[in-house]
């Protein structure tokens, strides 16, 4: 393997609103992102349609926001939509400076209520030709749901995912008493990435008060230089959730 770094970042955005729907956020979100610069960025809870919102703001963008927050840095994207209603849509999303292989969204809902999807993808580095799979993951609200859930992510990567290639897991787990790590330490082998370098789970909700670990990223086939949890200004002002950025390194 060639000595490259990967950067990586994985974020609930709330729909482009802050904690409490008091305010559209997107713009100072966009000038965050840019300013960290990640290689690659996993997003949930996304618009990729939302027609009545472009009558209430004057600052809604005209193209899709996943589109606009990748603008001329991350040329790269692909988009699932999870949750339908009348207005539009919304999902999962990932940025990328690197291109896609391929990419597939797989349906994981477990009630007609809660729709919830697995955003995989794989992405090649131009210089080095190291294949990445890429998974953004949003599990559900209950216990039983994200069992199940679970249980079709690690089919997915035993059938999916060559032990000899590198693998990312990031998302919103919403796993706050840590019981995904059966399924995801012990049956794939994955690491996360926070505990792994700080020794426990990152708080990162609520955003302005961090109090429940719900974000994290795992990783198999990669070596860690670091992971933190990016709080404060003006990330406490933004989304309800507290982003998550790790670096990685092939050597």
């Amino acid at each position: 393997m060639t000595d490259t770094s990967l950067k990586v970042l994985t974020y609930n955005i709330h729909k482009g609103f802050s904690s409490g729907n008091l305010r559209f956020i997107l713009h100072d979100i966009k000038d965050s992102l840019r300013h960290v610069d990640a290689d690659v960025v996993f997003l949930q809870e996304i618009h990729g349609e939302r027609t009545i919102s472009n009558n209430r703001f004057d600052d809604w963008p005209n193209n899709r926001q996943f589109e606009f927050l990748a603008d001329q840095v991350w040329q790269h994207h692909a988009y699932a939509k999870n949750a339908i209603y009348k207005s539009g849509h919304h999902g999962n999303a990932i940025l990328s400076k690197y291109p896609f292989i391929n990419w597939e969204n797989i349906d994981v809902s477990y009630m007609r209520s809660a729709s919830r999807s697995l955003l995989h993808g794989t992405i090649q580095l131009p210089d080095s030709g190291e294949k990445i799979h890429i998974i953004c993951v949003h599990l559900g609200l209950f216990e039983r749901e994200r069992e199940r859930q679970l249980e079709i992510l690690s089919k997915r990567i035993n059938s999916h995912v060559p032990m000899d290639e590198a693998l990312i897991i990031a998302g919103d787990f919403n796993d706050w008493r840590g019981n995904a790590e059966r399924h995801l330490h012990d049956d794939l082998g994955v690491t996360e990435a926070y505990k792994n370098t700080h020794g426990s789970y990152a708080r990162t909700w609520p955003a302005a008060l961090p109090i429940l670990s719900m974000d994290r990223i795992y990783f198999r086939g990669l070596n860690i230089n670091d992971c933190c949890r990016l709080h404060g200004q003006p990330w406490s002002r933004l989304s309800d959730h507290t982003p998550l950025l790790a670096e990685f390194r092939f050597s």
